[in-house]
């Protein structure tokens, strides 16, 4: 039977206009509560874009996420899972990020992980722009590198901005691969596109073994078949998913900083998270949410929407 304190706040019990809105109205359970060690899944804020390069604002998503987030209800409307009734889930707060330093915060970040992987918790993460990926990696990759599923426009596997500078939203998984932390031979990267400085990032990918699928072939396929591919692609072992919210069409997702038309509709967007049925996933992020961009949280309902899919197949991968 499913513990009680770890199920979320009905809206037939208090209106979801009301109350302090935690992730999904679970329970807030910090890293020192004495109920962390029964927390199974943790949803986690990285509130910190001191990675972006060009539009800021993602630091303020995790906030908006967690507003737009009482509007999620308890059971898939479309799978029928019902994850808070398979695994003990909370809302574990935020990571406090130094906004005057890139390299303090990537160690607060990795810092706090720690703390969650010592404590047996998968988490689930709200970025934050997409730099807030390595650090999270960095915790859960310690003893072996693991594979990757990648929603994006962008690879973000360039080697450097302006001359040398190596840590942006547009680098973290370039340094995940020198690291170590992913094994490039199980990562693909899903709805590539958009004008482009150069192909260095291509070419870095082609030399690793990184299955690129560009847009237009994501979009040829289907989404079914694209996955299909993706799965056996990462296999059995622990996987990690990335999905930066500017993978979906601006048209349906305006609030993000590097937005690139073309891209899925809102449906496929859900369905492609859907569809990570049967990975084993060793955490998963949703970044780059910029409220800046869409005050309305229409952008920000859609990845909680994103999130919550994302979090049912945790649950059951959890349990089997």
């Amino acid at each position: 039977m499913s513990d009680a304190f770890f199920h979320p706040v009905s809206g037939f019990d208090l209106p979801r206009f009301a109350g302090v809105p935690t992730f999904m109205r679970l329970p807030h359970v910090d890293l020192d509560h004495p109920r962390l060690k029964d927390v199974r899944i943790g949803l986690i804020g990285t509130p910190w874009d001191g990675g972006t390069t060009n539009r800021p604002g993602p630091r303020h998503g995790p906030r908006q996420l967690r507003d737009m987030s009482t509007m999620i209800r308890a059971g898939n409307g479309a799978t029928g899972v019902r994850p808070f009734e398979l695994v003990n889930c909370a809302d574990l707060g935020d990571v406090g990020p130094n906004p005057a330093s890139i390299e303090d915060s990537l160690t607060r970040i990795t810092e706090f992980f720690d703390k969650v992987v010592a404590a047996g918790i998968i988490p689930l993460t709200a970025g934050g722009d997409h730099l807030c990926s390595l650090p999270i990696l960095r915790s859960l990759a310690k003893k072996r590198p693991l594979g990757m599923i990648h929603f994006d426009s962008h690879t973000d596997l360039y080697k450097s901005y302006f001359g040398g500078m190596l840590y942006t939203h547009g680098t973290p998984f370039r340094r995940a691969v020198e690291e170590g932390l992913l094994d490039p031979k199980r990562v693909v990267q899903i709805g590539i596109r958009g004008t482009a400085y150069d192909s260095e990032d291509r070419d870095f990918a082609d030399s690793a073994g990184i299955r690129v699928i560009p847009i237009e072939e994501f979009h040829a396929r289907g989404a079914e078949d694209v996955m299909t591919e993706a799965r056996g692609i990462v296999g059995e072992a622990d996987t990690y998913v990335s999905y930066d919210i500017d993978f979906v069409d601006p048209a349906f997702a305006p609030g993000t900083g590097t937005p690139e038309v073309g891209g899925p509709n809102s449906f496929q967007a859900l369905q492609v998270a859907r569809l990570l049925e049967g990975v084993r996933i060793a955490g998963a992020d949703l970044v780059e949410v910029s409220p800046p961009f869409d005050a309305s949280g229409g952008t920000a309902f859609l990845g909680v929407s994103i999130m919550f899919e994302m979090l049912c197949n945790m649950a059951v991968s959890a349990t089997s």
